[in-house]
């Protein structure tokens, strides 16, 4: 099979290269997923997540580890990623966050021109039909459908009155360029009426309304193996499927998708990497850059957790288990209620010095319990609150097992490696606690889970390396950037080779505030009409 691109992952990014590469109907187009088409109810249910992320069994979920963490006393972290079309927008919580804007304009100042505030923000808007309608920050003719909670719990309100008792603001769209404050989270869920309450995936929005376009093919279930090189320029790519090995060819150009694990790992694969290394897994070099899977950056979140009195909150005791079958029909005859919630309904962008620029700290306030990713189950109801690190300052790396293609890749985000790490998480904590116990929050939290009373500086590290993990958001281990050092060029072309592109959250040079759907997505977008332009 030949066609002008081939696209390997159909997740947020790739999902918006196909949809957008395909409106010309005399470019043909090639997707591989290796998940599968991501249409079940799990999916389109907001609240299927909660069987989803788990990874047990692995529902639309690579379920990835990382290697021992010496910063968390040698566990091994969890890493979740989506494996279907929509990848890891199939089963994430939804929320439509951007980020700061000047952590674009960072990026700027690092070298990547045309990747600033004002430069990205036109691709944001292009990508979004926003419920509140089109203004200096919002679109409204986009095909990724944002929209308010149709219903939160009164409990996600009072945190963010609860945050305002604690002096910090409160905002009303995270979503301007200046995110501080506390709030409701916008989400990327339909608000039409034919699909009301569904998740809005990058592959709902963009790619299963136009899967039968003929010059489009996308095939699911398909692994691929590595990227062909003629000489040094990507002409194909191979993959199994159905347990054969197969061969698809691109004219024009190969675009990489898998995301912050398996883009890079597709790459050494593929012989661009440390030589050295490559050499080590029997692997024949086509291009020295070592910096391929260097630079990985994620936040790591910590959780506080209370009991409750509050029964409009998850819960999987026998009574939370009966109302949320009434909820799962309420939800399917008008697209409202419990299931359709994010879980993560409020949040905040805080700072833990008021001399910081912008914040450093994100919260996101969940309506339920939350144990090890869902993994361990508490009875009852409750609520917790997550705390991040905006901006970490470890690095990690992502590396080859083995030249196996079905293995799953070696992660390590070397979490808590930089000791500012652990004392902006601590400081965070802090905060967190202190708006949980205001007087709004207060009387309605009874016991607190994992914490005792009273910890001194020393007692709140001891708890955040027992179990601070991953937020879901790794990024950066094919880094954009100028000079031959960088992974990829500011056009997000494989420096060193022609013909191949790297397009998602691995390009990004640094972490943004924020969660990383929004912006994989404007990645795509942008990079769609610079693949047009030939840019």
């Amino acid at each position: 099979m030949e066609f002008d691109y081939v696209i390997v992952g159909g997740g947020s990014a790739g999902s918006v290269l196909a949809g957008r590469l395909s409106e010309d109907p005399d470019t043909t187009v090639c997707l591989l997923e290796a998940g599968g088409e991501g249409r079940g109810i799990l999916v389109r249910a907001p609240l299927g997540t909660v069987a989803m992320l788990p990874g047990r069994p692995k529902i639309n979920n690579w379920a990835y580890q990382t290697v021992p963490q010496a910063g968390l006393n040698g566990r091994k972290g969890y890493q979740p990623r989506g494996r279907a079309l929509g990848g890891s927008s199939a089963i994430n919580a939804m929320l439509y966050v951007r980020g700061h804007r000047d952590d674009y304009d960072e990026w700027a100042d690092l070298g990547c021109t045309g990747w600033g505030w004002e430069d990205v923000l036109p691709y944001f808007k292009k990508a979004e039909a926003n419920a509140r309608g089109a203004d200096a920050s919002h679109g409204e003719q986009g095909p990724l459908q944002v929209s308010d909670q149709q219903e939160p719990r009164q409990i996600s309100l009072d945190f963010v009155t609860a945050a305002g008792e604690m002096q910090h603001r409160t905002c009303e769209d995270f979503n301007t360029g200046d995110n501080e404050g506390a709030g409701l989270y916008q989400v990327t869920q339909f608000h039409t009426p034919d699909k009301r309450g569904e998740r809005c995936s990058a592959a709902a929005a963009y790619l299963h309304p136009v899967m039968d376009r003929p010059n489009l093919t996308v095939l699911t279930k398909a692994t691929a193996s590595r990227v062909l090189f003629a000489e040094k320029r990507a002409n194909g790519v191979v993959y199994v499927r159905n347990g054969t090995r197969q061969t698809v060819t691109a004219r024009r150009e190969v675009l990489l998708c898998g995301g912050a694990f398996n883009s890079p790992q597709l790459l050494m694969l593929s012989g661009i990497g440390d030589p050295a290394l490559l050499k080590n897994h029997g692997i024949e070099p086509v291009h020295a850059s070592p910096e391929v899977g260097q630079n990985l950056q994620d936040h790591l979140d910590f959780i506080l957790s209370y009991r409750t009195t509050h029964t409009n909150t998850l819960s999987l005791g026998p009574r939370g288990i009966a109302q949320m079958i009434g909820q799962a029909f309420r939800w399917a005859r008008t697209g409202r209620g419990m299931v359709a919630s994010p879980i993560a309904e409020a949040g905040a962008f805080l700072k833990t010095d008021p001399s910081l620029s912008r914040p450093d700290i994100q919260l996101h306030f969940t309506i339920g319990i939350v144990e090890d990713h869902a993994r361990k189950i508490r009875l009852g109801h409750g609520i917790s609150c997550h705390v991040c690190k905006l901006r970490p300052k470890s690095r990690g790396s992502v590396f080859l097992n083995d030249s196996d293609p079905t293995s799953a890749p070696g992660i390590d985000p070397a979490y808590l490696s930089h000791p500012e790490d652990l004392e902006t998480l601590t400081k965070g904590a802090q905060m967190t606690r202190n708006i949980l116990q205001a007087p709004t929050l207060a009387p309605q939290l009874g016991k607190e889970f994992f914490l005792p009373p009273e910890l001194d500086e020393a007692g709140w590290h001891h708890h955040i390396r027992a179990r601070a993990d991953t937020i879901y958001h790794p990024v950066g281990t094919c880094r954009m950037g100028v000079g031959t050092a960088a992974v990829v060029d500011t056009s997000l072309r494989v420096n060193g080779v022609e013909g191949l592109r790297v397009v998602d959250a691995s390009i990004m040079p640094r972490l943004i505030s924020g969660n990383t759907n929004a912006p994989t997505i404007m990645i795509a977008e942008k990079a769609a009409d610079m693949i047009r332009q030939n840019a």
